[in-house]
């Protein structure tokens, strides 16, 4: 996309006019960074000594991204990145619809996100922060701010002061142990190997990794042969573990998990640990979480593939409520008509809108900011005028 109508830039321009609280803490230690419709930061070493000096920038320029650092500096503007005179930066977490790989991306494609790749993503998050920030870390609620990201995904961020000197290869670490990367199943399952031996495993009460490979595995148990299949196992050997799914799972809670006869067991269950692993939580982005020079979508701010907010959200049951196509809408006044090219049916503010071919229509303003926004409508005149 090589630019956005003028009405939406008057639009995100007032939008910075009144928006309220939009600094983050420690706003001058801060480096920012401002993008375009074709790339999301195109500049950076941007630095601000106060939120109006910031809103300032906003209002005048109206950028369609707006980033800023997870770290703090001393002198967050220069340049080159080592005479900053870094002091720490927060913990980040990028959580991204497009890495869970949902049967419905088969559908939509990348450009879209639709409310299972939303519902899908918001659980991961949950999942994050319930499994392992606050039981395996340590870390309270009150430590972990949590951000919609305006698109696809959540942004976590964990402000405790401990975390923040951090080194990149700590930081990996933690992505590291998240993504169970470098895991050893003889650590979980003891007897694995042992001719004849009875095969322990973990408990759904025990601790870290093992305690979630447990509920992982009986979840899915739960769900039906389906589910399990989706784990590698054959058809038939699912719906026999699901057939007897009360033995095994009063097995597993026990630490049993050789309740039912299954041929060549070890690898079995390795093969499906590591397949457990990899579903709790492989979505998370490494590569944000080891960077302590990352900027990152600034909470409050408009993003410039949606039109909407990249919202805080103020708590975890808060989260677990939140509906980003309503609760994340900047732009609620107005109408227009838009020239609609090809678009999948979506929901907005909870109305349903679409599916639209080459055809013009009357939308609300936030949605028809979205469709504009996403590539797939333009607005019908030269005049690119806004909507009333």
């Amino acid at each position: 996309m090589q630019e956005a109508p003028e009405f939406i830039t008057k639009l995100i321009r007032e939008y910075y006019r009144n928006a309220a609280n939009i600094a983050p803490a420690a706003i001058e230690q801060r480096e920012f960074g401002f993008g375009n419709y074709e790339k999301k930061i195109s500049q950076r070493h941007f630095a601000f000594g106060s939120e109006k000096e910031l809103k300032g920038y906003l209002v005048k320029n109206a950028p369609p991204y707006v980033s800023y650092s997870a770290a703090y500096y001393r002198y967050p503007d220069a340049r080159p990145m080592e005479t900053k005179e870094w002091h720490g930066a927060e913990l980040i977490f990028d959580l991204d619809s497009t890495e869970l790989n949902l049967p419905c991306q088969k559908e939509h494609g990348s450009i879209w996100v639709c409310k299972d790749c939303l519902q899908g993503i918001k659980d991961e998050t949950i999942k994050l922060i319930e499994d392992f920030l606050i039981p395996d870390f340590g870390f309270s609620e009150q430590e972990i701010s949590i951000n919609f990201s305006g698109n696809r995904g959540y942004h976590l961020h964990i402000t405790k002061p401990s975390v923040l000197k951090l080194s990149a290869d700590a930081r990996k670490e933690i992505s590291n142990y998240i993504s169970g990367m470098g895991m050893d199943f003889s650590e979980f399952f003891p007897t694995s190997g042992t001719r004849g031996a009875k095969l322990v495993g973990p408990k759904p009460d025990d601790a870290g990794w093992g305690g979630k490979i447990a509920r992982s595995f009986v979840a899915s148990l739960e769900k039906g042969p389906e589910k399990l299949a989706s784990l590698g196992i054959d058809l038939p050997t699912a719906k026999k573990l699901y057939a007897k799914r009360a033995l095994i799972e009063l097995g597993i809670k026990g630490g049993n998990w050789d309740m039912v006869y299954i041929k060549k067991k070890t690898e079995f269950w390795k093969r499906i640990s590591d397949k457990q692993a990899i579903m709790q939580s492989d979505m998370i982005d490494k590569s944000v979480t080891g960077d302590t020079s990352r900027l990152i979508r600034l909470p409050g701010t408009i993003h410039g593939e949606t039109g909407l907010i990249a919202k805080k959200i103020g708590s975890l049951e808060e989260l677990k409520k939140f509906d980003p196509m309503k609760d994340a809408i900047a732009f609620r006044n107005g109408e227009g008509t838009v020239e609609v090219e090809s678009a999948m049916g979506f929901q907005m503010n909870g109305r349903t809108f679409g599916p639209y071919k080459h055809e013009h229509v009357r939308l609300p303003t936030y949605a028809a900011v979205y469709l504009i926004l996403k590539g797939v409508a333009k607005v019908p005149s030269k005049h690119q005028q806004a909507p009333a």
